[in-house]
C-alpha cells in the first residue's frame, strides 16, 4: 500500500472534480495544478501551488508548453526505491507526485465541430483549430505516469473520479498496486484511442474501430460468468426514458431492432406505414406494417405471441396511450421508438425495471466487428433489399404481392441464415431461422404459421438465399404460399424456375443474397 501526498492536477473537464479535490485537500495532499484547473481549485478554497513554483518557468508559447519539464517529469518517472533516483531527485528538489489526474484536449469533438455547419470560417480556421487540440503534455504526462505505475495513481478520464475517491475514502488515502495497475491500463488504453483519433484525421480516414470510443463496464456478458464491456456512445441514439441498466444481452437484441427498424419508412406512403416488431435472440419473431401504432402492434404481437413473452419491441411511430395499454399486458425487457406521449409513459413506467428508449437517430456505422479465432473479421453493413427485380416464375406478381414480397425480403435479412419468412398483407405469420438446411427452415415456418391458425393462401416467401433443389418451392405450394423471392445463383436454379411456371406461381430472384450468421 502507497499513500498519496502529492498530486498534479491538469484537466479540460473539470465537472465531478470537486469533491475529489476536497477529499484530498482532507487528506493533507499537497496539490500542484495549471491554468484554468489551478483557478478552479482556488475557487473551491483549496491551497494549490502552481507548476510555475517547480519548473521556474511560466506558460510559454500560448499555453502549449507549460508541464515538459525535469522537475515534474521527474517527479512523475522518479523510482521510490531506486538510490540513484532519490539522489538526483533531491539534489535537483525535485519532490515526488504520487497522484496524475490529467485529460486530453477534447481532439474528436474540435473535429466534429468544426466540420458542423455552425462553424464560421474556411478550410484553414477548421485545420487551425483542430490543429491546436492536438494534446502534448497530457499524453506525455499520463504515458509517463502509467509507466511508473509502481509508485504512481494515474487518471485519464474524469469517470475515474468517483472511482479513486471511493478507494481513497475507503483506505484512508492509500492504494496498493492492482489498483494503480488498473488505472494504468485505462490510462494507456485512454492514449492509444486518442492517438489513433488524431491519425485517422490525418489520413482522411472514415473507418473507426469500436475500440477508439468510450468503454462501459457491462455487468456480466450473455452468461453471468463471463465479463462485457462496450465500446461506444449510447446517448448519441438513444434517450433512456425508465428501467435498469442496459444488459449485454439487452444490447444484442436492441441492435438487432435497431438495424430492422432502419429499414422501414416512418410515415404512412404507398411503400411504408407505421412499422412495429418484437426481437427475440437477435431473431424477428414479429412484425407487422399497419397504417396506426395500435393495429401493427397487435398484428406484429398475433405472429408469435410466445415468442413475444421477454422479447425487444421496437416500432417507427409515436407510442400512443391505447397502444401502451396493449403492450402494458404482455412482460418485455426492452421497448424502442422514436417518441412517447405522456399518456403513454405514464402507462409504461409503471414497472421500474421496464427499459424504455427513445431512439433520437439511426447509428452511422458503416462496418461490422466481428471477433475469432486470434483476431477480428471486418466487412461492410449489409445495406440495400435487391439488386434485380428478375420476374422469372409462371406469372406476373401482383401489385399487393411485390408489397408483400419486398416486405418479406427484408425481415428475411433480420433472420439468422438458414432463412425464410412467411408474410402476408405485411405481416409475419411464419418464420424459420438458424436450421441446418433450407427446407427445414421452411418446415419450421409452415409449423409457426399453423400452429397460430395463419391462413398461408396468398402468402409469399422468402429466402436468404438460393434455392438448391425445388422442394422449398414444391412445400410451399403444398401450404397455398403464391410468390417467392430469392437471389437466385444456384446451378439448380431452373428446377425451381420451372415448378413455378408449371403451376402458375410467381417467383422474383434479386441477385443478392442476406446470410446472416
Amino acid at each position: 500500500m502507497k499513500k498519496i501526498q502529492s498530486a498534479l492536477i491538469s484537466v479540460f473537464y473539470k465537472d465531478g472534480l470537486d469533491s475529489l479535490i476536497k477529499l484530498l485537500n482532507e487528506q493533507n495532499v499537497t496539490i500542484y495544478s495549471t491554468g484554468g484547473t489551478q483557478q478552479f481549485i482556488e475557487k473551491l478554497g483549496v491551497p494549490v501551488v502552481p507548476v510555475e513554483q517547480l519548473t521556474t518557468y511560466p506558460s510559454i508559447l500560448g499555453g502549449r508548453v507549460k508541464t515538459l519539464h525535469p522537475s515534474v517529469f521527474g517527479g512523475i518517472l522518479g523510482k521510490r526505491d531506486d538510490e540513484q533516483h532519490v539522489s538526483e531527485m533531491k539534489q535537483f528538489n525535485i519532490p515526488e507526485i504520487d497522484l496524475v489526474i490529467v485529460d486530453l484536449y477534447p481532439f474528436e469533438e474540435t473535429v466534429q465541430t468544426v466540420n458542423s455547419s455552425t462553424f464560421q470560417g474556411g478550410d484553414e480556421e477548421k485545420e487551425k483549430a483542430i490543429i491546436e487540440k492536438i494534446d502534448i503534455g497530457g499524453p506525455s504526462m499520463i504515458r509517463a505516469a502509467a509507466k511508473n505505475h509502481k509508485d504512481v495513481v494515474v487518471l485519464a478520464a474524469k469517470k475515474e473520479y468517483a472511482v479513486l475517491e471511493e478507494i481513497l475514502r475507503s483506505q484512508n488515502g492509500e492504494t496498493n498496486y492492482e489498483q494503480r495497475r488498473s488505472f494504468a491500463i485505462k490510462a494507456f488504453d485512454v492514449c492509444t484511442a486518442y492517438d489513433t483519433a488524431i491519425s485517422n484525421y490525418f489520413h482522411q480516414s472514415v473507418v473507426e474501430t469500436p475500440f477508439n470510443k468510450e468503454e462501459k463496464i457491462m455487468r456480466y456478458g450473455e452468461n453471468p460468468h463471463q465479463n462485457a464491456r462496450f465500446f461506444g456512445n449510447l446517448d448519441e441514439l438513444f434517450t433512456q426514458l425508465n428501467g435498469k441498466e442496459l444488459s449485454y444481452n439487452n444490447l444484442v437484441d436492441v441492435d438487432a431492432a435497431v438495424q430492422l427498424i432502419g429499414e422501414f419508412q416512418s410515415t404512412p406512403s404507398e411503400e411504408g406505414g407505421t412499422t412495429f416488431a418484437i426481437i427475440k435472440h437477435t431473431n424477428v419473431c414479429g412484425v407487422a406494417q399497419r397504417s396506426t401504432v395500435k393495429e401493427s402492434w397487435d398484428a406484429a404481437l398475433a405472429g408469435d405471441p410466445e415468442s413475444a413473452f421477454g422479447g425487444v419491441l421496437v416500432c417507427n411511430g409515436e407510442i400512443d396511450k391505447a397502444t401502451a395499454d396493449a403492450i402494458n399486458e404482455i412482460f418485455f425487457e426492452v421497448l424502442i421508438a422514436p417518441s412517447f406521449s405522456e399518456e403513454a409513459l405514464a402507462v409504461l413506467k409503471s414497472k421500474k425495471n421496464r427499459i424504455l428508449l427513445q431512439l433520437k437517430q439511426q447509428p452511422n456505422t458503416k462496418e461490422q466487428f466481428k471477433s475469432l479465432l486470434n483476431g477480428v473479421l471486418v466487412q461492410g453493413t449489409d445495406e440495400g433489399n435487391y439488386t434485380e427485380w428478375k420476374e422469372t416464375g409462371g406469372r406476373e406478381t401482383t401489385d399487393a404481392e411485390k408489397g408483400d414480397l419486398k416486405f418479406a425480403n427484408i425481415v428475411c435479412k433480420h433472420l439468422k441464415s438458414n432463412a425464410i419468412a412467411l408474410i402476408k398483407n405485411k405481416q409475419l405469420v411464419g418464420k424459420g431461422c438458424g436450421q441446418t438446411s433450407r427446407i427445414d427452415s421452411l418446415r419450421q415456418a409452415v409449423e409457426k404459421a399453423k400452429q397460430f391458425n395463419f391462413d398461408l393462401n396468398g402468402a409469399v416467401m422468402a429466402s436468404d438465399a438460393f434455392f438448391p433443389f425445388n422442394d422449398c418451392v414444391q412445400l410451399g405450394h403444398a401450404a397455398g404460399i403464391a410468390a417467392y423471392i430469392q437471389p437466385g445463383g444456384s446451378i439448380r436454379d431452373n428446377d425451381s424456375i420451372e415448378y413455378c411456371k408449371q403451376n402458375n406461381l410467381a417467383m422474383v430472384i434479386t441477385g443478392m443474397r442476406h446470410f446472416k450468421h
